[in-house]
C-alpha cells in the first residue's frame, strides 16, 4: 500500500514526459486510469532498437505498467460523456497536449474545474502557452538544444552535444510530478483544486540552475567548455573523465599539488594557487591526461581511494549490474506481460519508512477497463 492510495488519476498523455508522471504517481500507490483515443498511445509504437513486446514498443511497456486503461473518442459525444464521468470522480488529471488543443476538445482547465471543482489538473507542454516557441513541438532534443544544455557537453571543438537519454521529458515528468503533489496537500487541506503547469523548457533551466545562476551574475560572460574532458562549465580542474593506459576514470575535485604528488607527477605539485586551477583549467588538464595514460584505472583508482580523492571506475550498464552496489539496491523487479512474457524494468526509486515500491502489473491493452468505469448503457 503506497501513501498514495486512493487518489484517482486520470492519465490522458502520450509519448513520455507525462506518461512518465503517471507511473510515478502510480508507482506510490494512486490509481491511474490511461485514457486512450480508440486508435492507441502513439508512444505504442516508438520503439526503442525496433524492440517490439507483444505489439508494444519497450518504450510504452516501460513507462505505462502499473495503470489501468479505457479507450475514449474525445471527438464523439459519447466520449465526452465517458470522460465527464471519470473526472467528476477523480482527483488529478494528467494532459500534455499542445497548446488550444485542450480547450478545443473541452478538456482545458476551464471545462474539467467545471464539473469537478475540486481536481488537480495537471498539464505538461514544451514552451507554454505564450510567446513565439508556444505552437513548437515539445520534443526531447529540441528543447534540450534551445535550452543551452546541449552547449555544456562535450570538449570545446567538439559540436554542441545533447544527453543520451530524453532528460527533458524526464524532468519535466518529475516536475509535474512535484506539482501534483503541492496540489493534493493543498486540496486535503482546503478542498480547493489546482491547475499545475510544467513546460519542459522551464524544466531544462531550472535543470542548469547552479551554471546559469552564475552566468547572470558574472556580467552574462558565457562560459568555456573546457577543452579537455569536459564535464562542467565552471569547475576547476580536475574534474573530468579521463583516458587511462587500459580504460577511463573519474575524477572529481581534488587539490592539485597532492594529485601532483599521489600520482607521481612533479609538473602538477607546482599549481600551489588555487586560483590557477580556473585560470589554468585546460594547462593542468593537458598535464594529467597525459599522465593518466601510464598506467592503469584501477592502479590510480588504488592509490587516490585510499586518500579519499574522490574519483571512480567508470561502468557501462553490464558493468553495473554485476556490482554489489547496484545489486544492494534492489531496483529491478519483473512483470508478467498479459501474453505471459516476463520483462525486467526498474521500480520506484523512491522509499518512505523503509518500504521500497515494486509493482508487477504489466502495460494495459487498449480500452481494457472499459466494462469497469462505463455504465454498460454509455
Amino acid at each position: 500500500m503506497g501513501p498514495l492510495e486512493g487518489v484517482k488519476v486520470l492519465d490522458l498523455c502520450q509519448f513520455l514526459a507525462g506518461p512518465s508522471a503517471a507511473l510515478r504517481l502510480a508507482d506510490l500507490g494512486a490509481d491511474v486510469i490511461k485514457v486512450e483515443q480508440p486508435a492507441g498511445d502513439i508512444c505504442r509504437t516508438l520503439y526503442s532498437s525496433n524492440l517490439v513486446i507483444d505489439g508494444d514498443s519497450t518504450l510504452f511497456h516501460v513507462i505505462n505498467r502499473n495503470k489501468d486503461d479505457v479507450s475514449v473518442d474525445l471527438k464523439s459525444d459519447l466520449g465526452q460523456q465517458q470522460l465527464r464521468e471519470l473526472v467528476a470522480t477523480a482527483d488529478v488529471m494528467l494532459i500534455n497536449f499542445r497548446p488550444h488543443v485542450a480547450k478545443k476538445l473541452g478538456i482545458d482547465y476551464k471545462s474539467i474545474s467545471e464539473i469537478n471543482p475540486g481536481i488537480v489538473y495537471a498539464e505538461i507542454t514544451g514552451f507554454g502557452h505564450e510567446g513565439e516557441w508556444a505552437s513548437d513541438p515539445g520534443q526531447d532534443l529540441l528543447v534540450q538544444s534551445l535550452s543551452g544544455i546541449a552547449m555544456a557537453n562535450g570538449n570545446r571543438d567538439k559540436p554542441p552535444t545533447p544527453a543520451g537519454i530524453s532528460i527533458a521529458d524526464l524532468v519535466s515528468g518529475q516536475h509535474l510530478v512535484q506539482g501534483v503533489l503541492a496540489g493534493l496537500i493543498r486540496k486535503e487541506a482546503t478542498g480547493a483544486g489546482a491547475f499545475v503547469q510544467v513546460s519542459m523548457i522551464e524544466s531544462m533551466m531550472d535543470l542548469q540552475f547552479e551554471g546559469f545562476t552564475t552566468f547572470l551574475n558574472d556580467g552574462n560572460e558565457i562560459p568555456q567548455r573546457s577543452a579537455i574532458s569536459n564535464a562542467n562549465f565552471y569547475t576547476n580542474a580536475p574534474y573530468g573523465i579521463y583516458s587511462t593506459k587500459d580504460w577511463y576514470i573519474t575524477l572529481a575535485i581534488a587539490p592539485i599539488p597532492l594529485l601532483g604528488e599521489l600520482l607521481g607527477c612533479a609538473q602538477l605539485t607546482e599549481y600551489t594557487d588555487a586560483t590557477t586551477w580556473s585560470t589554468k583549467r585546460d594547462e593542468i588538464k593537458a598535464i594529467l591526461a597525459q599522465h593518466l595514460l601510464t598506467n592503469t584505472t584501477q592502479h590510480w583508482l588504488d592509490i587516490l581511494q585510499q586518500h579519499d580523492i574522490w574519483c571512480s571506475n567508470i561502468y557501462n550498464w553490464d558493468m553495473l549490474l554485476e556490482t554489489e552496489a547496484f545489486k544492494h539496491l534492489d531496483m529491478l523487479q519483473e512483470i508478467r506481460l498479459q501474453s505471459g512474457k516476463k520483462m525486467t524494468v526498474l521500480r520506484c526509486p523512491i522509499s518512505i519508512d523503509g518500504q521500497k515500491f515494486f509493482s508487477d502489473k504489466p502495460s494495459p491493452k487498449i480500452g481494457q477497463d472499459n466494462d469497469k468505469y462505463f455504465k454498460k448503457e454509455s
